[in-house]
């Protein structure tokens, strides 16, 4: 099969041939159709992800396919069924073995690109806004970097769950993405002042942050009391230092999510999100925002489109026709 496949930190990832794995006791095998990237596999080619795996591996996170071989004690899951699977590694490649209580059977209606999609950028919202936050209907939620993957997702959901919604981001044509997703006020994070602008909208109660650096800074400045400021990201590449005396005097909760950690404490919790997510699906109630699907060959492509933050939503990368 072929797979793009890391040996090296300090070299890039090349497509090569692999023998098809089989699964172990407690796997589903997938036919892979699509992978959705995310900026982790960024920092797994560097190796600074928190939870990269030992070389060599193959990289893509989120997956969806069709069950081709079931291990030992799977009962759940037959094969021919389709389903969508955030596995952490293996995704970039024609087949993949992954546990499986970590597969979530896909809607009829949904296609392979919406599938291998939706899991890490709605559910690091929906888990984000929901479980930690507890947003609530009325409340102002800042989103910064509101057109890249999980910020579109942060504005549909947000207005799903009646906030009014503040969208930061780079640039008309990303702005004009993030309105399109729902949010009822738009910040140009290259021109305007996010504190200035937030304070003349009544600051905010929800801060959603996957970008870190100055734009965390000026977030926090224009918190309410009792505002909760979620923790998603640092794509700035510019780790935030909080001063614990700021947030005493503010009454301000500054609250982390990593949505893949859940799977190691509160698994419970990631399915009933996902159960949520594809209801909604179901019922035209959220659209996942694909930018970019490319081939296999041009996955490296598409790690570059989130490098520089050239796409807006997901990028997807095509394995084969399903």
């Amino acid at each position: 099969m072929r797979a793009l496949y890391l040996t090296s930190h300090d070299t890039p990832p090349t497509i090569a041939e692999l023998d098809i794995p089989n699964p172990g006791q407690g796997e589903l095998r997938l036919r892979i159709a699509a992978c959705g990237l995310n900026f982790a596999d960024l920092l797994m080619r560097k190796g600074t992800y928190q939870d990269t795996p030992a070389l060599p591996f193959v990289l893509g996170m989120e997956v969806a396919g069709i069950v081709d071989a079931v291990g030992p004690n799977v009962s759940d899951f037959a094969i021919g069924d389709r389903v969508a699977v955030f596995g952490g590694k293996g995704g970039l490649a024609e087949y993949g073995c992954f546990p499986v209580e970590r597969a979530v059977k896909l809607p009829d209606d949904m296609g392979w690109a919406d599938a291998a999609a939706l899991q890490i950028a709605y559910g690091t919202s929906h888990l984000a806004l929901d479980h930690r936050a507890h947003l609530q209907p009325g409340e102002t939620l800042l989103v910064l970097g509101a057109a890249g993957g999980v910020g579109l997702t942060a504005v549909e959901i947000g207005k799903l769950m009646g906030a009014r919604v503040v969208a930061c981001a780079r640039g008309a044509d990303k702005l004009e993405a993030a309105k399109n997703a729902g949010a009822d006020h738009l910040i140009d994070a290259t021109s305007q002042d996010i504190r200035e602008e937030m304070k003349a909208l009544g600051g905010a109660d929800v801060v959603y942050d996957p970008v870190g650096g100055d734009q965390f800074t000026a977030a926090f400045r224009s918190c309410r009391p009792e505002a909760r400021i979620l923790s998603i990201g640092f794509a700035s590449g510019d780790v935030p230092q909080i001063k614990a005396n700021h947030l005493m005097v503010k009454n301000i909760s500054v609250l982390g999510l990593f949505w893949g950690g859940y799977l190691n404490f509160n698994a419970p919790a990631l399915t009933k999100s996902l159960d949520q997510l594809m209801t909604w699906y179901s019922a035209g109630r959220i659209t996942p925002h694909v930018s970019h699907v490319l081939p296999l060959e041009q996955a490296l492509e598409g790690m570059d489109l989130l490098r520089d933050r050239k796409s807006t939503g997901k990028v997807v990368i095509t394995i084969q026709d399903l």
